[in-house]
């Protein structure tokens, strides 16, 4: 299914070199934005306490943040539990203050709000648990850059392995750029968001490269750059179509799914977009400096040797 269909072929590798020094740049900044702000987490990563609440019709969730936000909590996670009258409550750890304190005040506030509120839980979720979810995160993320890995170099070629790694972890280190630069909460829902976009960026990348391999084996005529800009352009159609649906959909959630979605639905959101950029002009551009060839797709096919025939052994 297409959309239209270029004609001609746009040379988007004329500009390769300008564009991919122009994310260096934004890499660089996302980079040393991480390293001086650092990730604001919630609380499943920094411990804090966790409060489950219960009202008799179905909660207020923005009225329940509001009143949260009283007592001088700048973000707090509150979301439904189960069904809309049970409320999940996520708070920060504050000195000097106990878990039973700071429950016993948030309930206080609750009640004034709404006398029908109910506690029916409170815990301490501790560091430790966060340190265990940090490390549990890297190694999820770990595994996915290694599989994907694997996986393009078995299917087309490892200088497309490479390529696409590198595209990929473009994406995701100005993902964590942007929620560094703008403090926005780093919660495992974002971490989720990262995992799915890393999925989604080396899709595109794929569909590139397996044209990519198809104009080899069918444009003999053609050089390097000019296999990349048609495998490109050929695509375009079927790329508006994809990532339009997709951020339909997630827009959706940026706009009404309320605060528990808005940062993970802005990670998909800064996701998607870079990602149809690193895709042509990352991806395809390393796979281009890297060397990329015709004799790296279409590898030599010899016949069976045959004693009494000199002409066997001949490459077809």
């Amino acid at each position: 299914m297409e959309l239209f269909k270029i004609r001609k072929d746009i040379p988007f590798m004329r500009h390769a070199l300008v564009l991919n020094a122009v994310s260096f740049v934004t890499f660089f900044l996302a980079v040393f934005f991480l390293f001086s702000r650092g990730l604001h987490l919630s609380v499943e990563f920094t411990g804090g306490t966790l409060m489950e609440v219960s009202y008799s019709q179905p909660a207020d969730l923005p009225k329940v943040r509001g009143v949260i936000s009283g007592l001088g909590y700048a973000e707090v996670q509150v979301q439904n539990f189960g069904s809309a009258r049970e409320v999940l409550i996520r708070l920060p750890v504050q000195k000097g203050v106990t878990t039973a304190q700071q429950s016993e005040t948030v309930l206080n506030a609750l009640k004034a709000a709404n006398p029908d509120v109910t506690l029916r839980r409170t815990e301490f979720v501790g560091p430790q648990v966060g340190d265990e979810l940090v490390k549990d995160g890297l190694m999820a993320l770990a595994f996915v850059v290694i599989g994907i890995m694997i996986y393009l170099a078995i299917r087309f070629e490892w200088k497309f392995a490479v390529s696409a790694i590198i595209a990929n972890l473009h994406d995701v280190i100005i993902i964590l750029g942007f929620f560094a630069f703008f403090q926005w909460e780093f919660s495992l829902a974002v971490l989720a968001a990262v995992l799915a976009v890393l999925g989604y960026s080396v899709n595109e990348s794929v569909v590139i490269f397996d044209r990519i391999r198809e104009n080899f084996r069918r444009y003999r005529k053609m050089n390097t750059v000019e296999i990349i800009d048609n495998a490109i352009t050929s695509t375009i159609s079927r790329t508006i179509i994809t990532h339009g649906s997709t951020q339909i959909m997630v827009l959706s959630m940026l706009l009404f799914g309320g605060e528990t979605l808005h940062y993970f639905a802005m990670a998909l959101t800064i996701g998607i977009c870079f990602g149809i950029y690193s895709s042509v002009f990352v991806g395809a551009a390393v796979a281009m400096w890297l060397g990329i060839s015709r004799e790296d797709m279409v590898k030599p096919v010899k016949k069976d040797i045959d004693p009494n025939d000199e002409n066997s052994g001949a490459v077809v």
